[in-house]
Formats: C-alpha cells, sequence, structure tokens
C-alpha cells in the first residue's frame, strides 16, 4: 500500500539494470481506511503509516459539506491520525460560519485564496509528517499539492456550472516529497471523493472526532447512545442547556447522525 515501509535487497542504486527485491514489509502504525458505505464491510487501505490528514475543503464551488468533514474526522481519529483543516476558494465566500462548526475541535486550520496561498505554513506544518491529502472533488487539493511540490504535476480539474460538482481528476494515491528549507516530509495526494463510507469503523471511537462532546460524555451513564431519545445523556442535556452556544445543536446533530448510521449497521 501506498505508504508502506519495506526492507529490501540487492543493488538499491536505481542505476539502469540494477535489481532489488522487498524482503519485508514493516509493520504498520496507522492505516487509513474507507468503505464503498456506511454498511459494506469491506475496507479499502487508502493510505499506510500516514500520521497527518489535510482535509481539503471549498469555501464555495463546491458548497462545503459539513457531514463529509465530520466522516474525514472520524476516520482520521479512529487510525490515529491528527487531522487538519485547509479551506480553499476563500475570496468567493466567507468561511467563518462553516468553520464554526468546528470551533469546539482542536484543529489547526489554514485559509486559502486563489491568489494567495499559505503555502509556507502549510509546508512548515508538513515537514516531518507523513500527511494525507484528502477532499471532495473540484477543492482545490491537487491544485495545492501542485503548488507545495511543484514537479507533482497533478491533473487539475473543474467544478460543472451545472451541478457544482468537481471532476475526478487525481484517479491514483501517490506518495511526494515535500521538500523546503525547514526540512522534508511526504505528501500524499489522493483521488477526490464525494462519498466516504465508515463500514470499518469501531463505533466507540467516534467521539473521537468531537473532543468538545467527548468531555461531556464523560458524565454519561454507562452504555449511553449519546442518540436523541437516551436517557439521562449529559450531552443532550449540555446542549439543550445552551452550553455549547450556538454551534452545539450542530454539532451534536453531527454525531448523532453517524451515530445513529451505526445503530442500524453491522458494528466492527
Amino acid at each position: 500500500m501506498t505508504g508502506d515501509r519495506v526492507d529490501i535487497v540487492g543493488d538499491t542504486t536505481g542505476a539502469e539494470g540494477s535489481l532489488a527485491r522487498i524482503v519485508r514489509i514493516v509493520p504498520r502504525v496507522t492505516l487509513l481506511r474507507r468503505s464503498a458505505d456506511d454498511t459494506d464491510a469491506v475496507e479499502r487501505v487508502i493510505v499506510a503509516n500516514a500520521d497527518q490528514m489535510l482535509i481539503v475543503v471549498a469555501a464555495a464551488n463546491p458548497e462545503p459539506r459539513i457531514r463529509l468533514v465530520d466522516r474525514y474526522l472520524v476516520a482520521a481519529y479512529d487510525a490515529g491520525v491528527t487531522p487538519i483543516l485547509c479551506i480553499t476558494k476563500t475570496d468567493l465566500a466567507d468561511p467563518a460560519e462553516f468553520l464554526n462548526n468546528f470551533a469546539g475541535l482542536d484543529l489547526i486550520v489554514f485559509t486559502s485564496r486563489d491568489d494567495a496561498m499559505p503555502l509556507e505554513s502549510i509546508s512548515t506544518a508538513l515537514v516531518g509528517h507523513d500527511t494525507v491529502f484528502v477532499g471532495h472533488s473540484g477543492v482545490g487539493k491537487s491544485t495545492l499539492v501542485n503548488a507545495l511540490v511543484p514537479d507533482a504535476h497533478r491533473a487539475v480539474g473543474v467544478v460543472n456550472t451545472v451541478t457544482g460538482r468537481g471532476r475526478h481528476t487525481s484517479s491514483s494515491t501517490v506518495s511526494l516529497r515535500l521538500e523546503t528549507d525547514a526540512g522534508r516530509g511526504w505528501v500524499i495526494d489522493t483521488p477526490g471523493v464525494r462519498s466516504f463510507g465508515l463500514g470499518h469503523i469501531n463505533t466507540d471511537n467516534i467521539l473521537k472526532a468531537f473532543t468538545d462532546l467527548a468531555t461531556i460524555a464523560e458524565k454519561c451513564p454507562r452504555g449511553c447512545t449519546h442518540l436523541p431519545d437516551s436517557p439521562d445523556c449529559a450531552i443532550n442535556e449540555a446542549v439543550a442547556a445552551g452550553e455549547l452556544g450556538d454551534t452545539g445543536k450542530a454539532r451534536l446533530d453531527s454525531l448523532q447522525r453517524l451515530l445513529a448510521t451505526f445503530a442500524v449497521a453491522p458494528h466492527h
């Protein structure tokens, strides 16, 4: 899988005609996966050994999807990968309202315009890390990758003005070496997706994507499902009392949508 570390023997010069072979795959530290949908137990490995996930979202064209970002976050926390958020196309729309949905999370957030990408700041965050880039088709993910790694030559697509959907351009997952004055890192570009199934996720880990709610959940009774009909749920009570401010209801809705999906789907 992309990101795997291996032990090899033979001629490692890379010269024409040289021959080396893989003799061992080093045990994986992390494994980022997705499924076709939430009821599909068959996992599709995206990348091995990534320690960061850069979630790329457009402020507009296409419109940002809160639920898709929630799913990326759940997958990242389940895999033990640290998520980072990058909002592109902020010259088209103000991302403040969208970002309010994630105010309770300890997320590094970068904002980017077509005429002003914060490349230095993003590069600094990527040095010393293996960072997998994920995002909906057409959000500018490959454009960002090409700016960070000039010789990447990743295909860049456009958004359909009628449907508002991006065209799939990156068709494969590729690891690219990031070289900066501050050091090196790996950028792992992935194909754009419009859905991200979580059929493989351990449901106990879903709360990890909502750290603010997870803290409150410690006060819940044993076996609490955190769903709307769950008796004495501390999260429901805190949100109803307004303790989480204006974004509390939206964040609880995101959590409960994911939990409700797994309430009827197979648990793994």
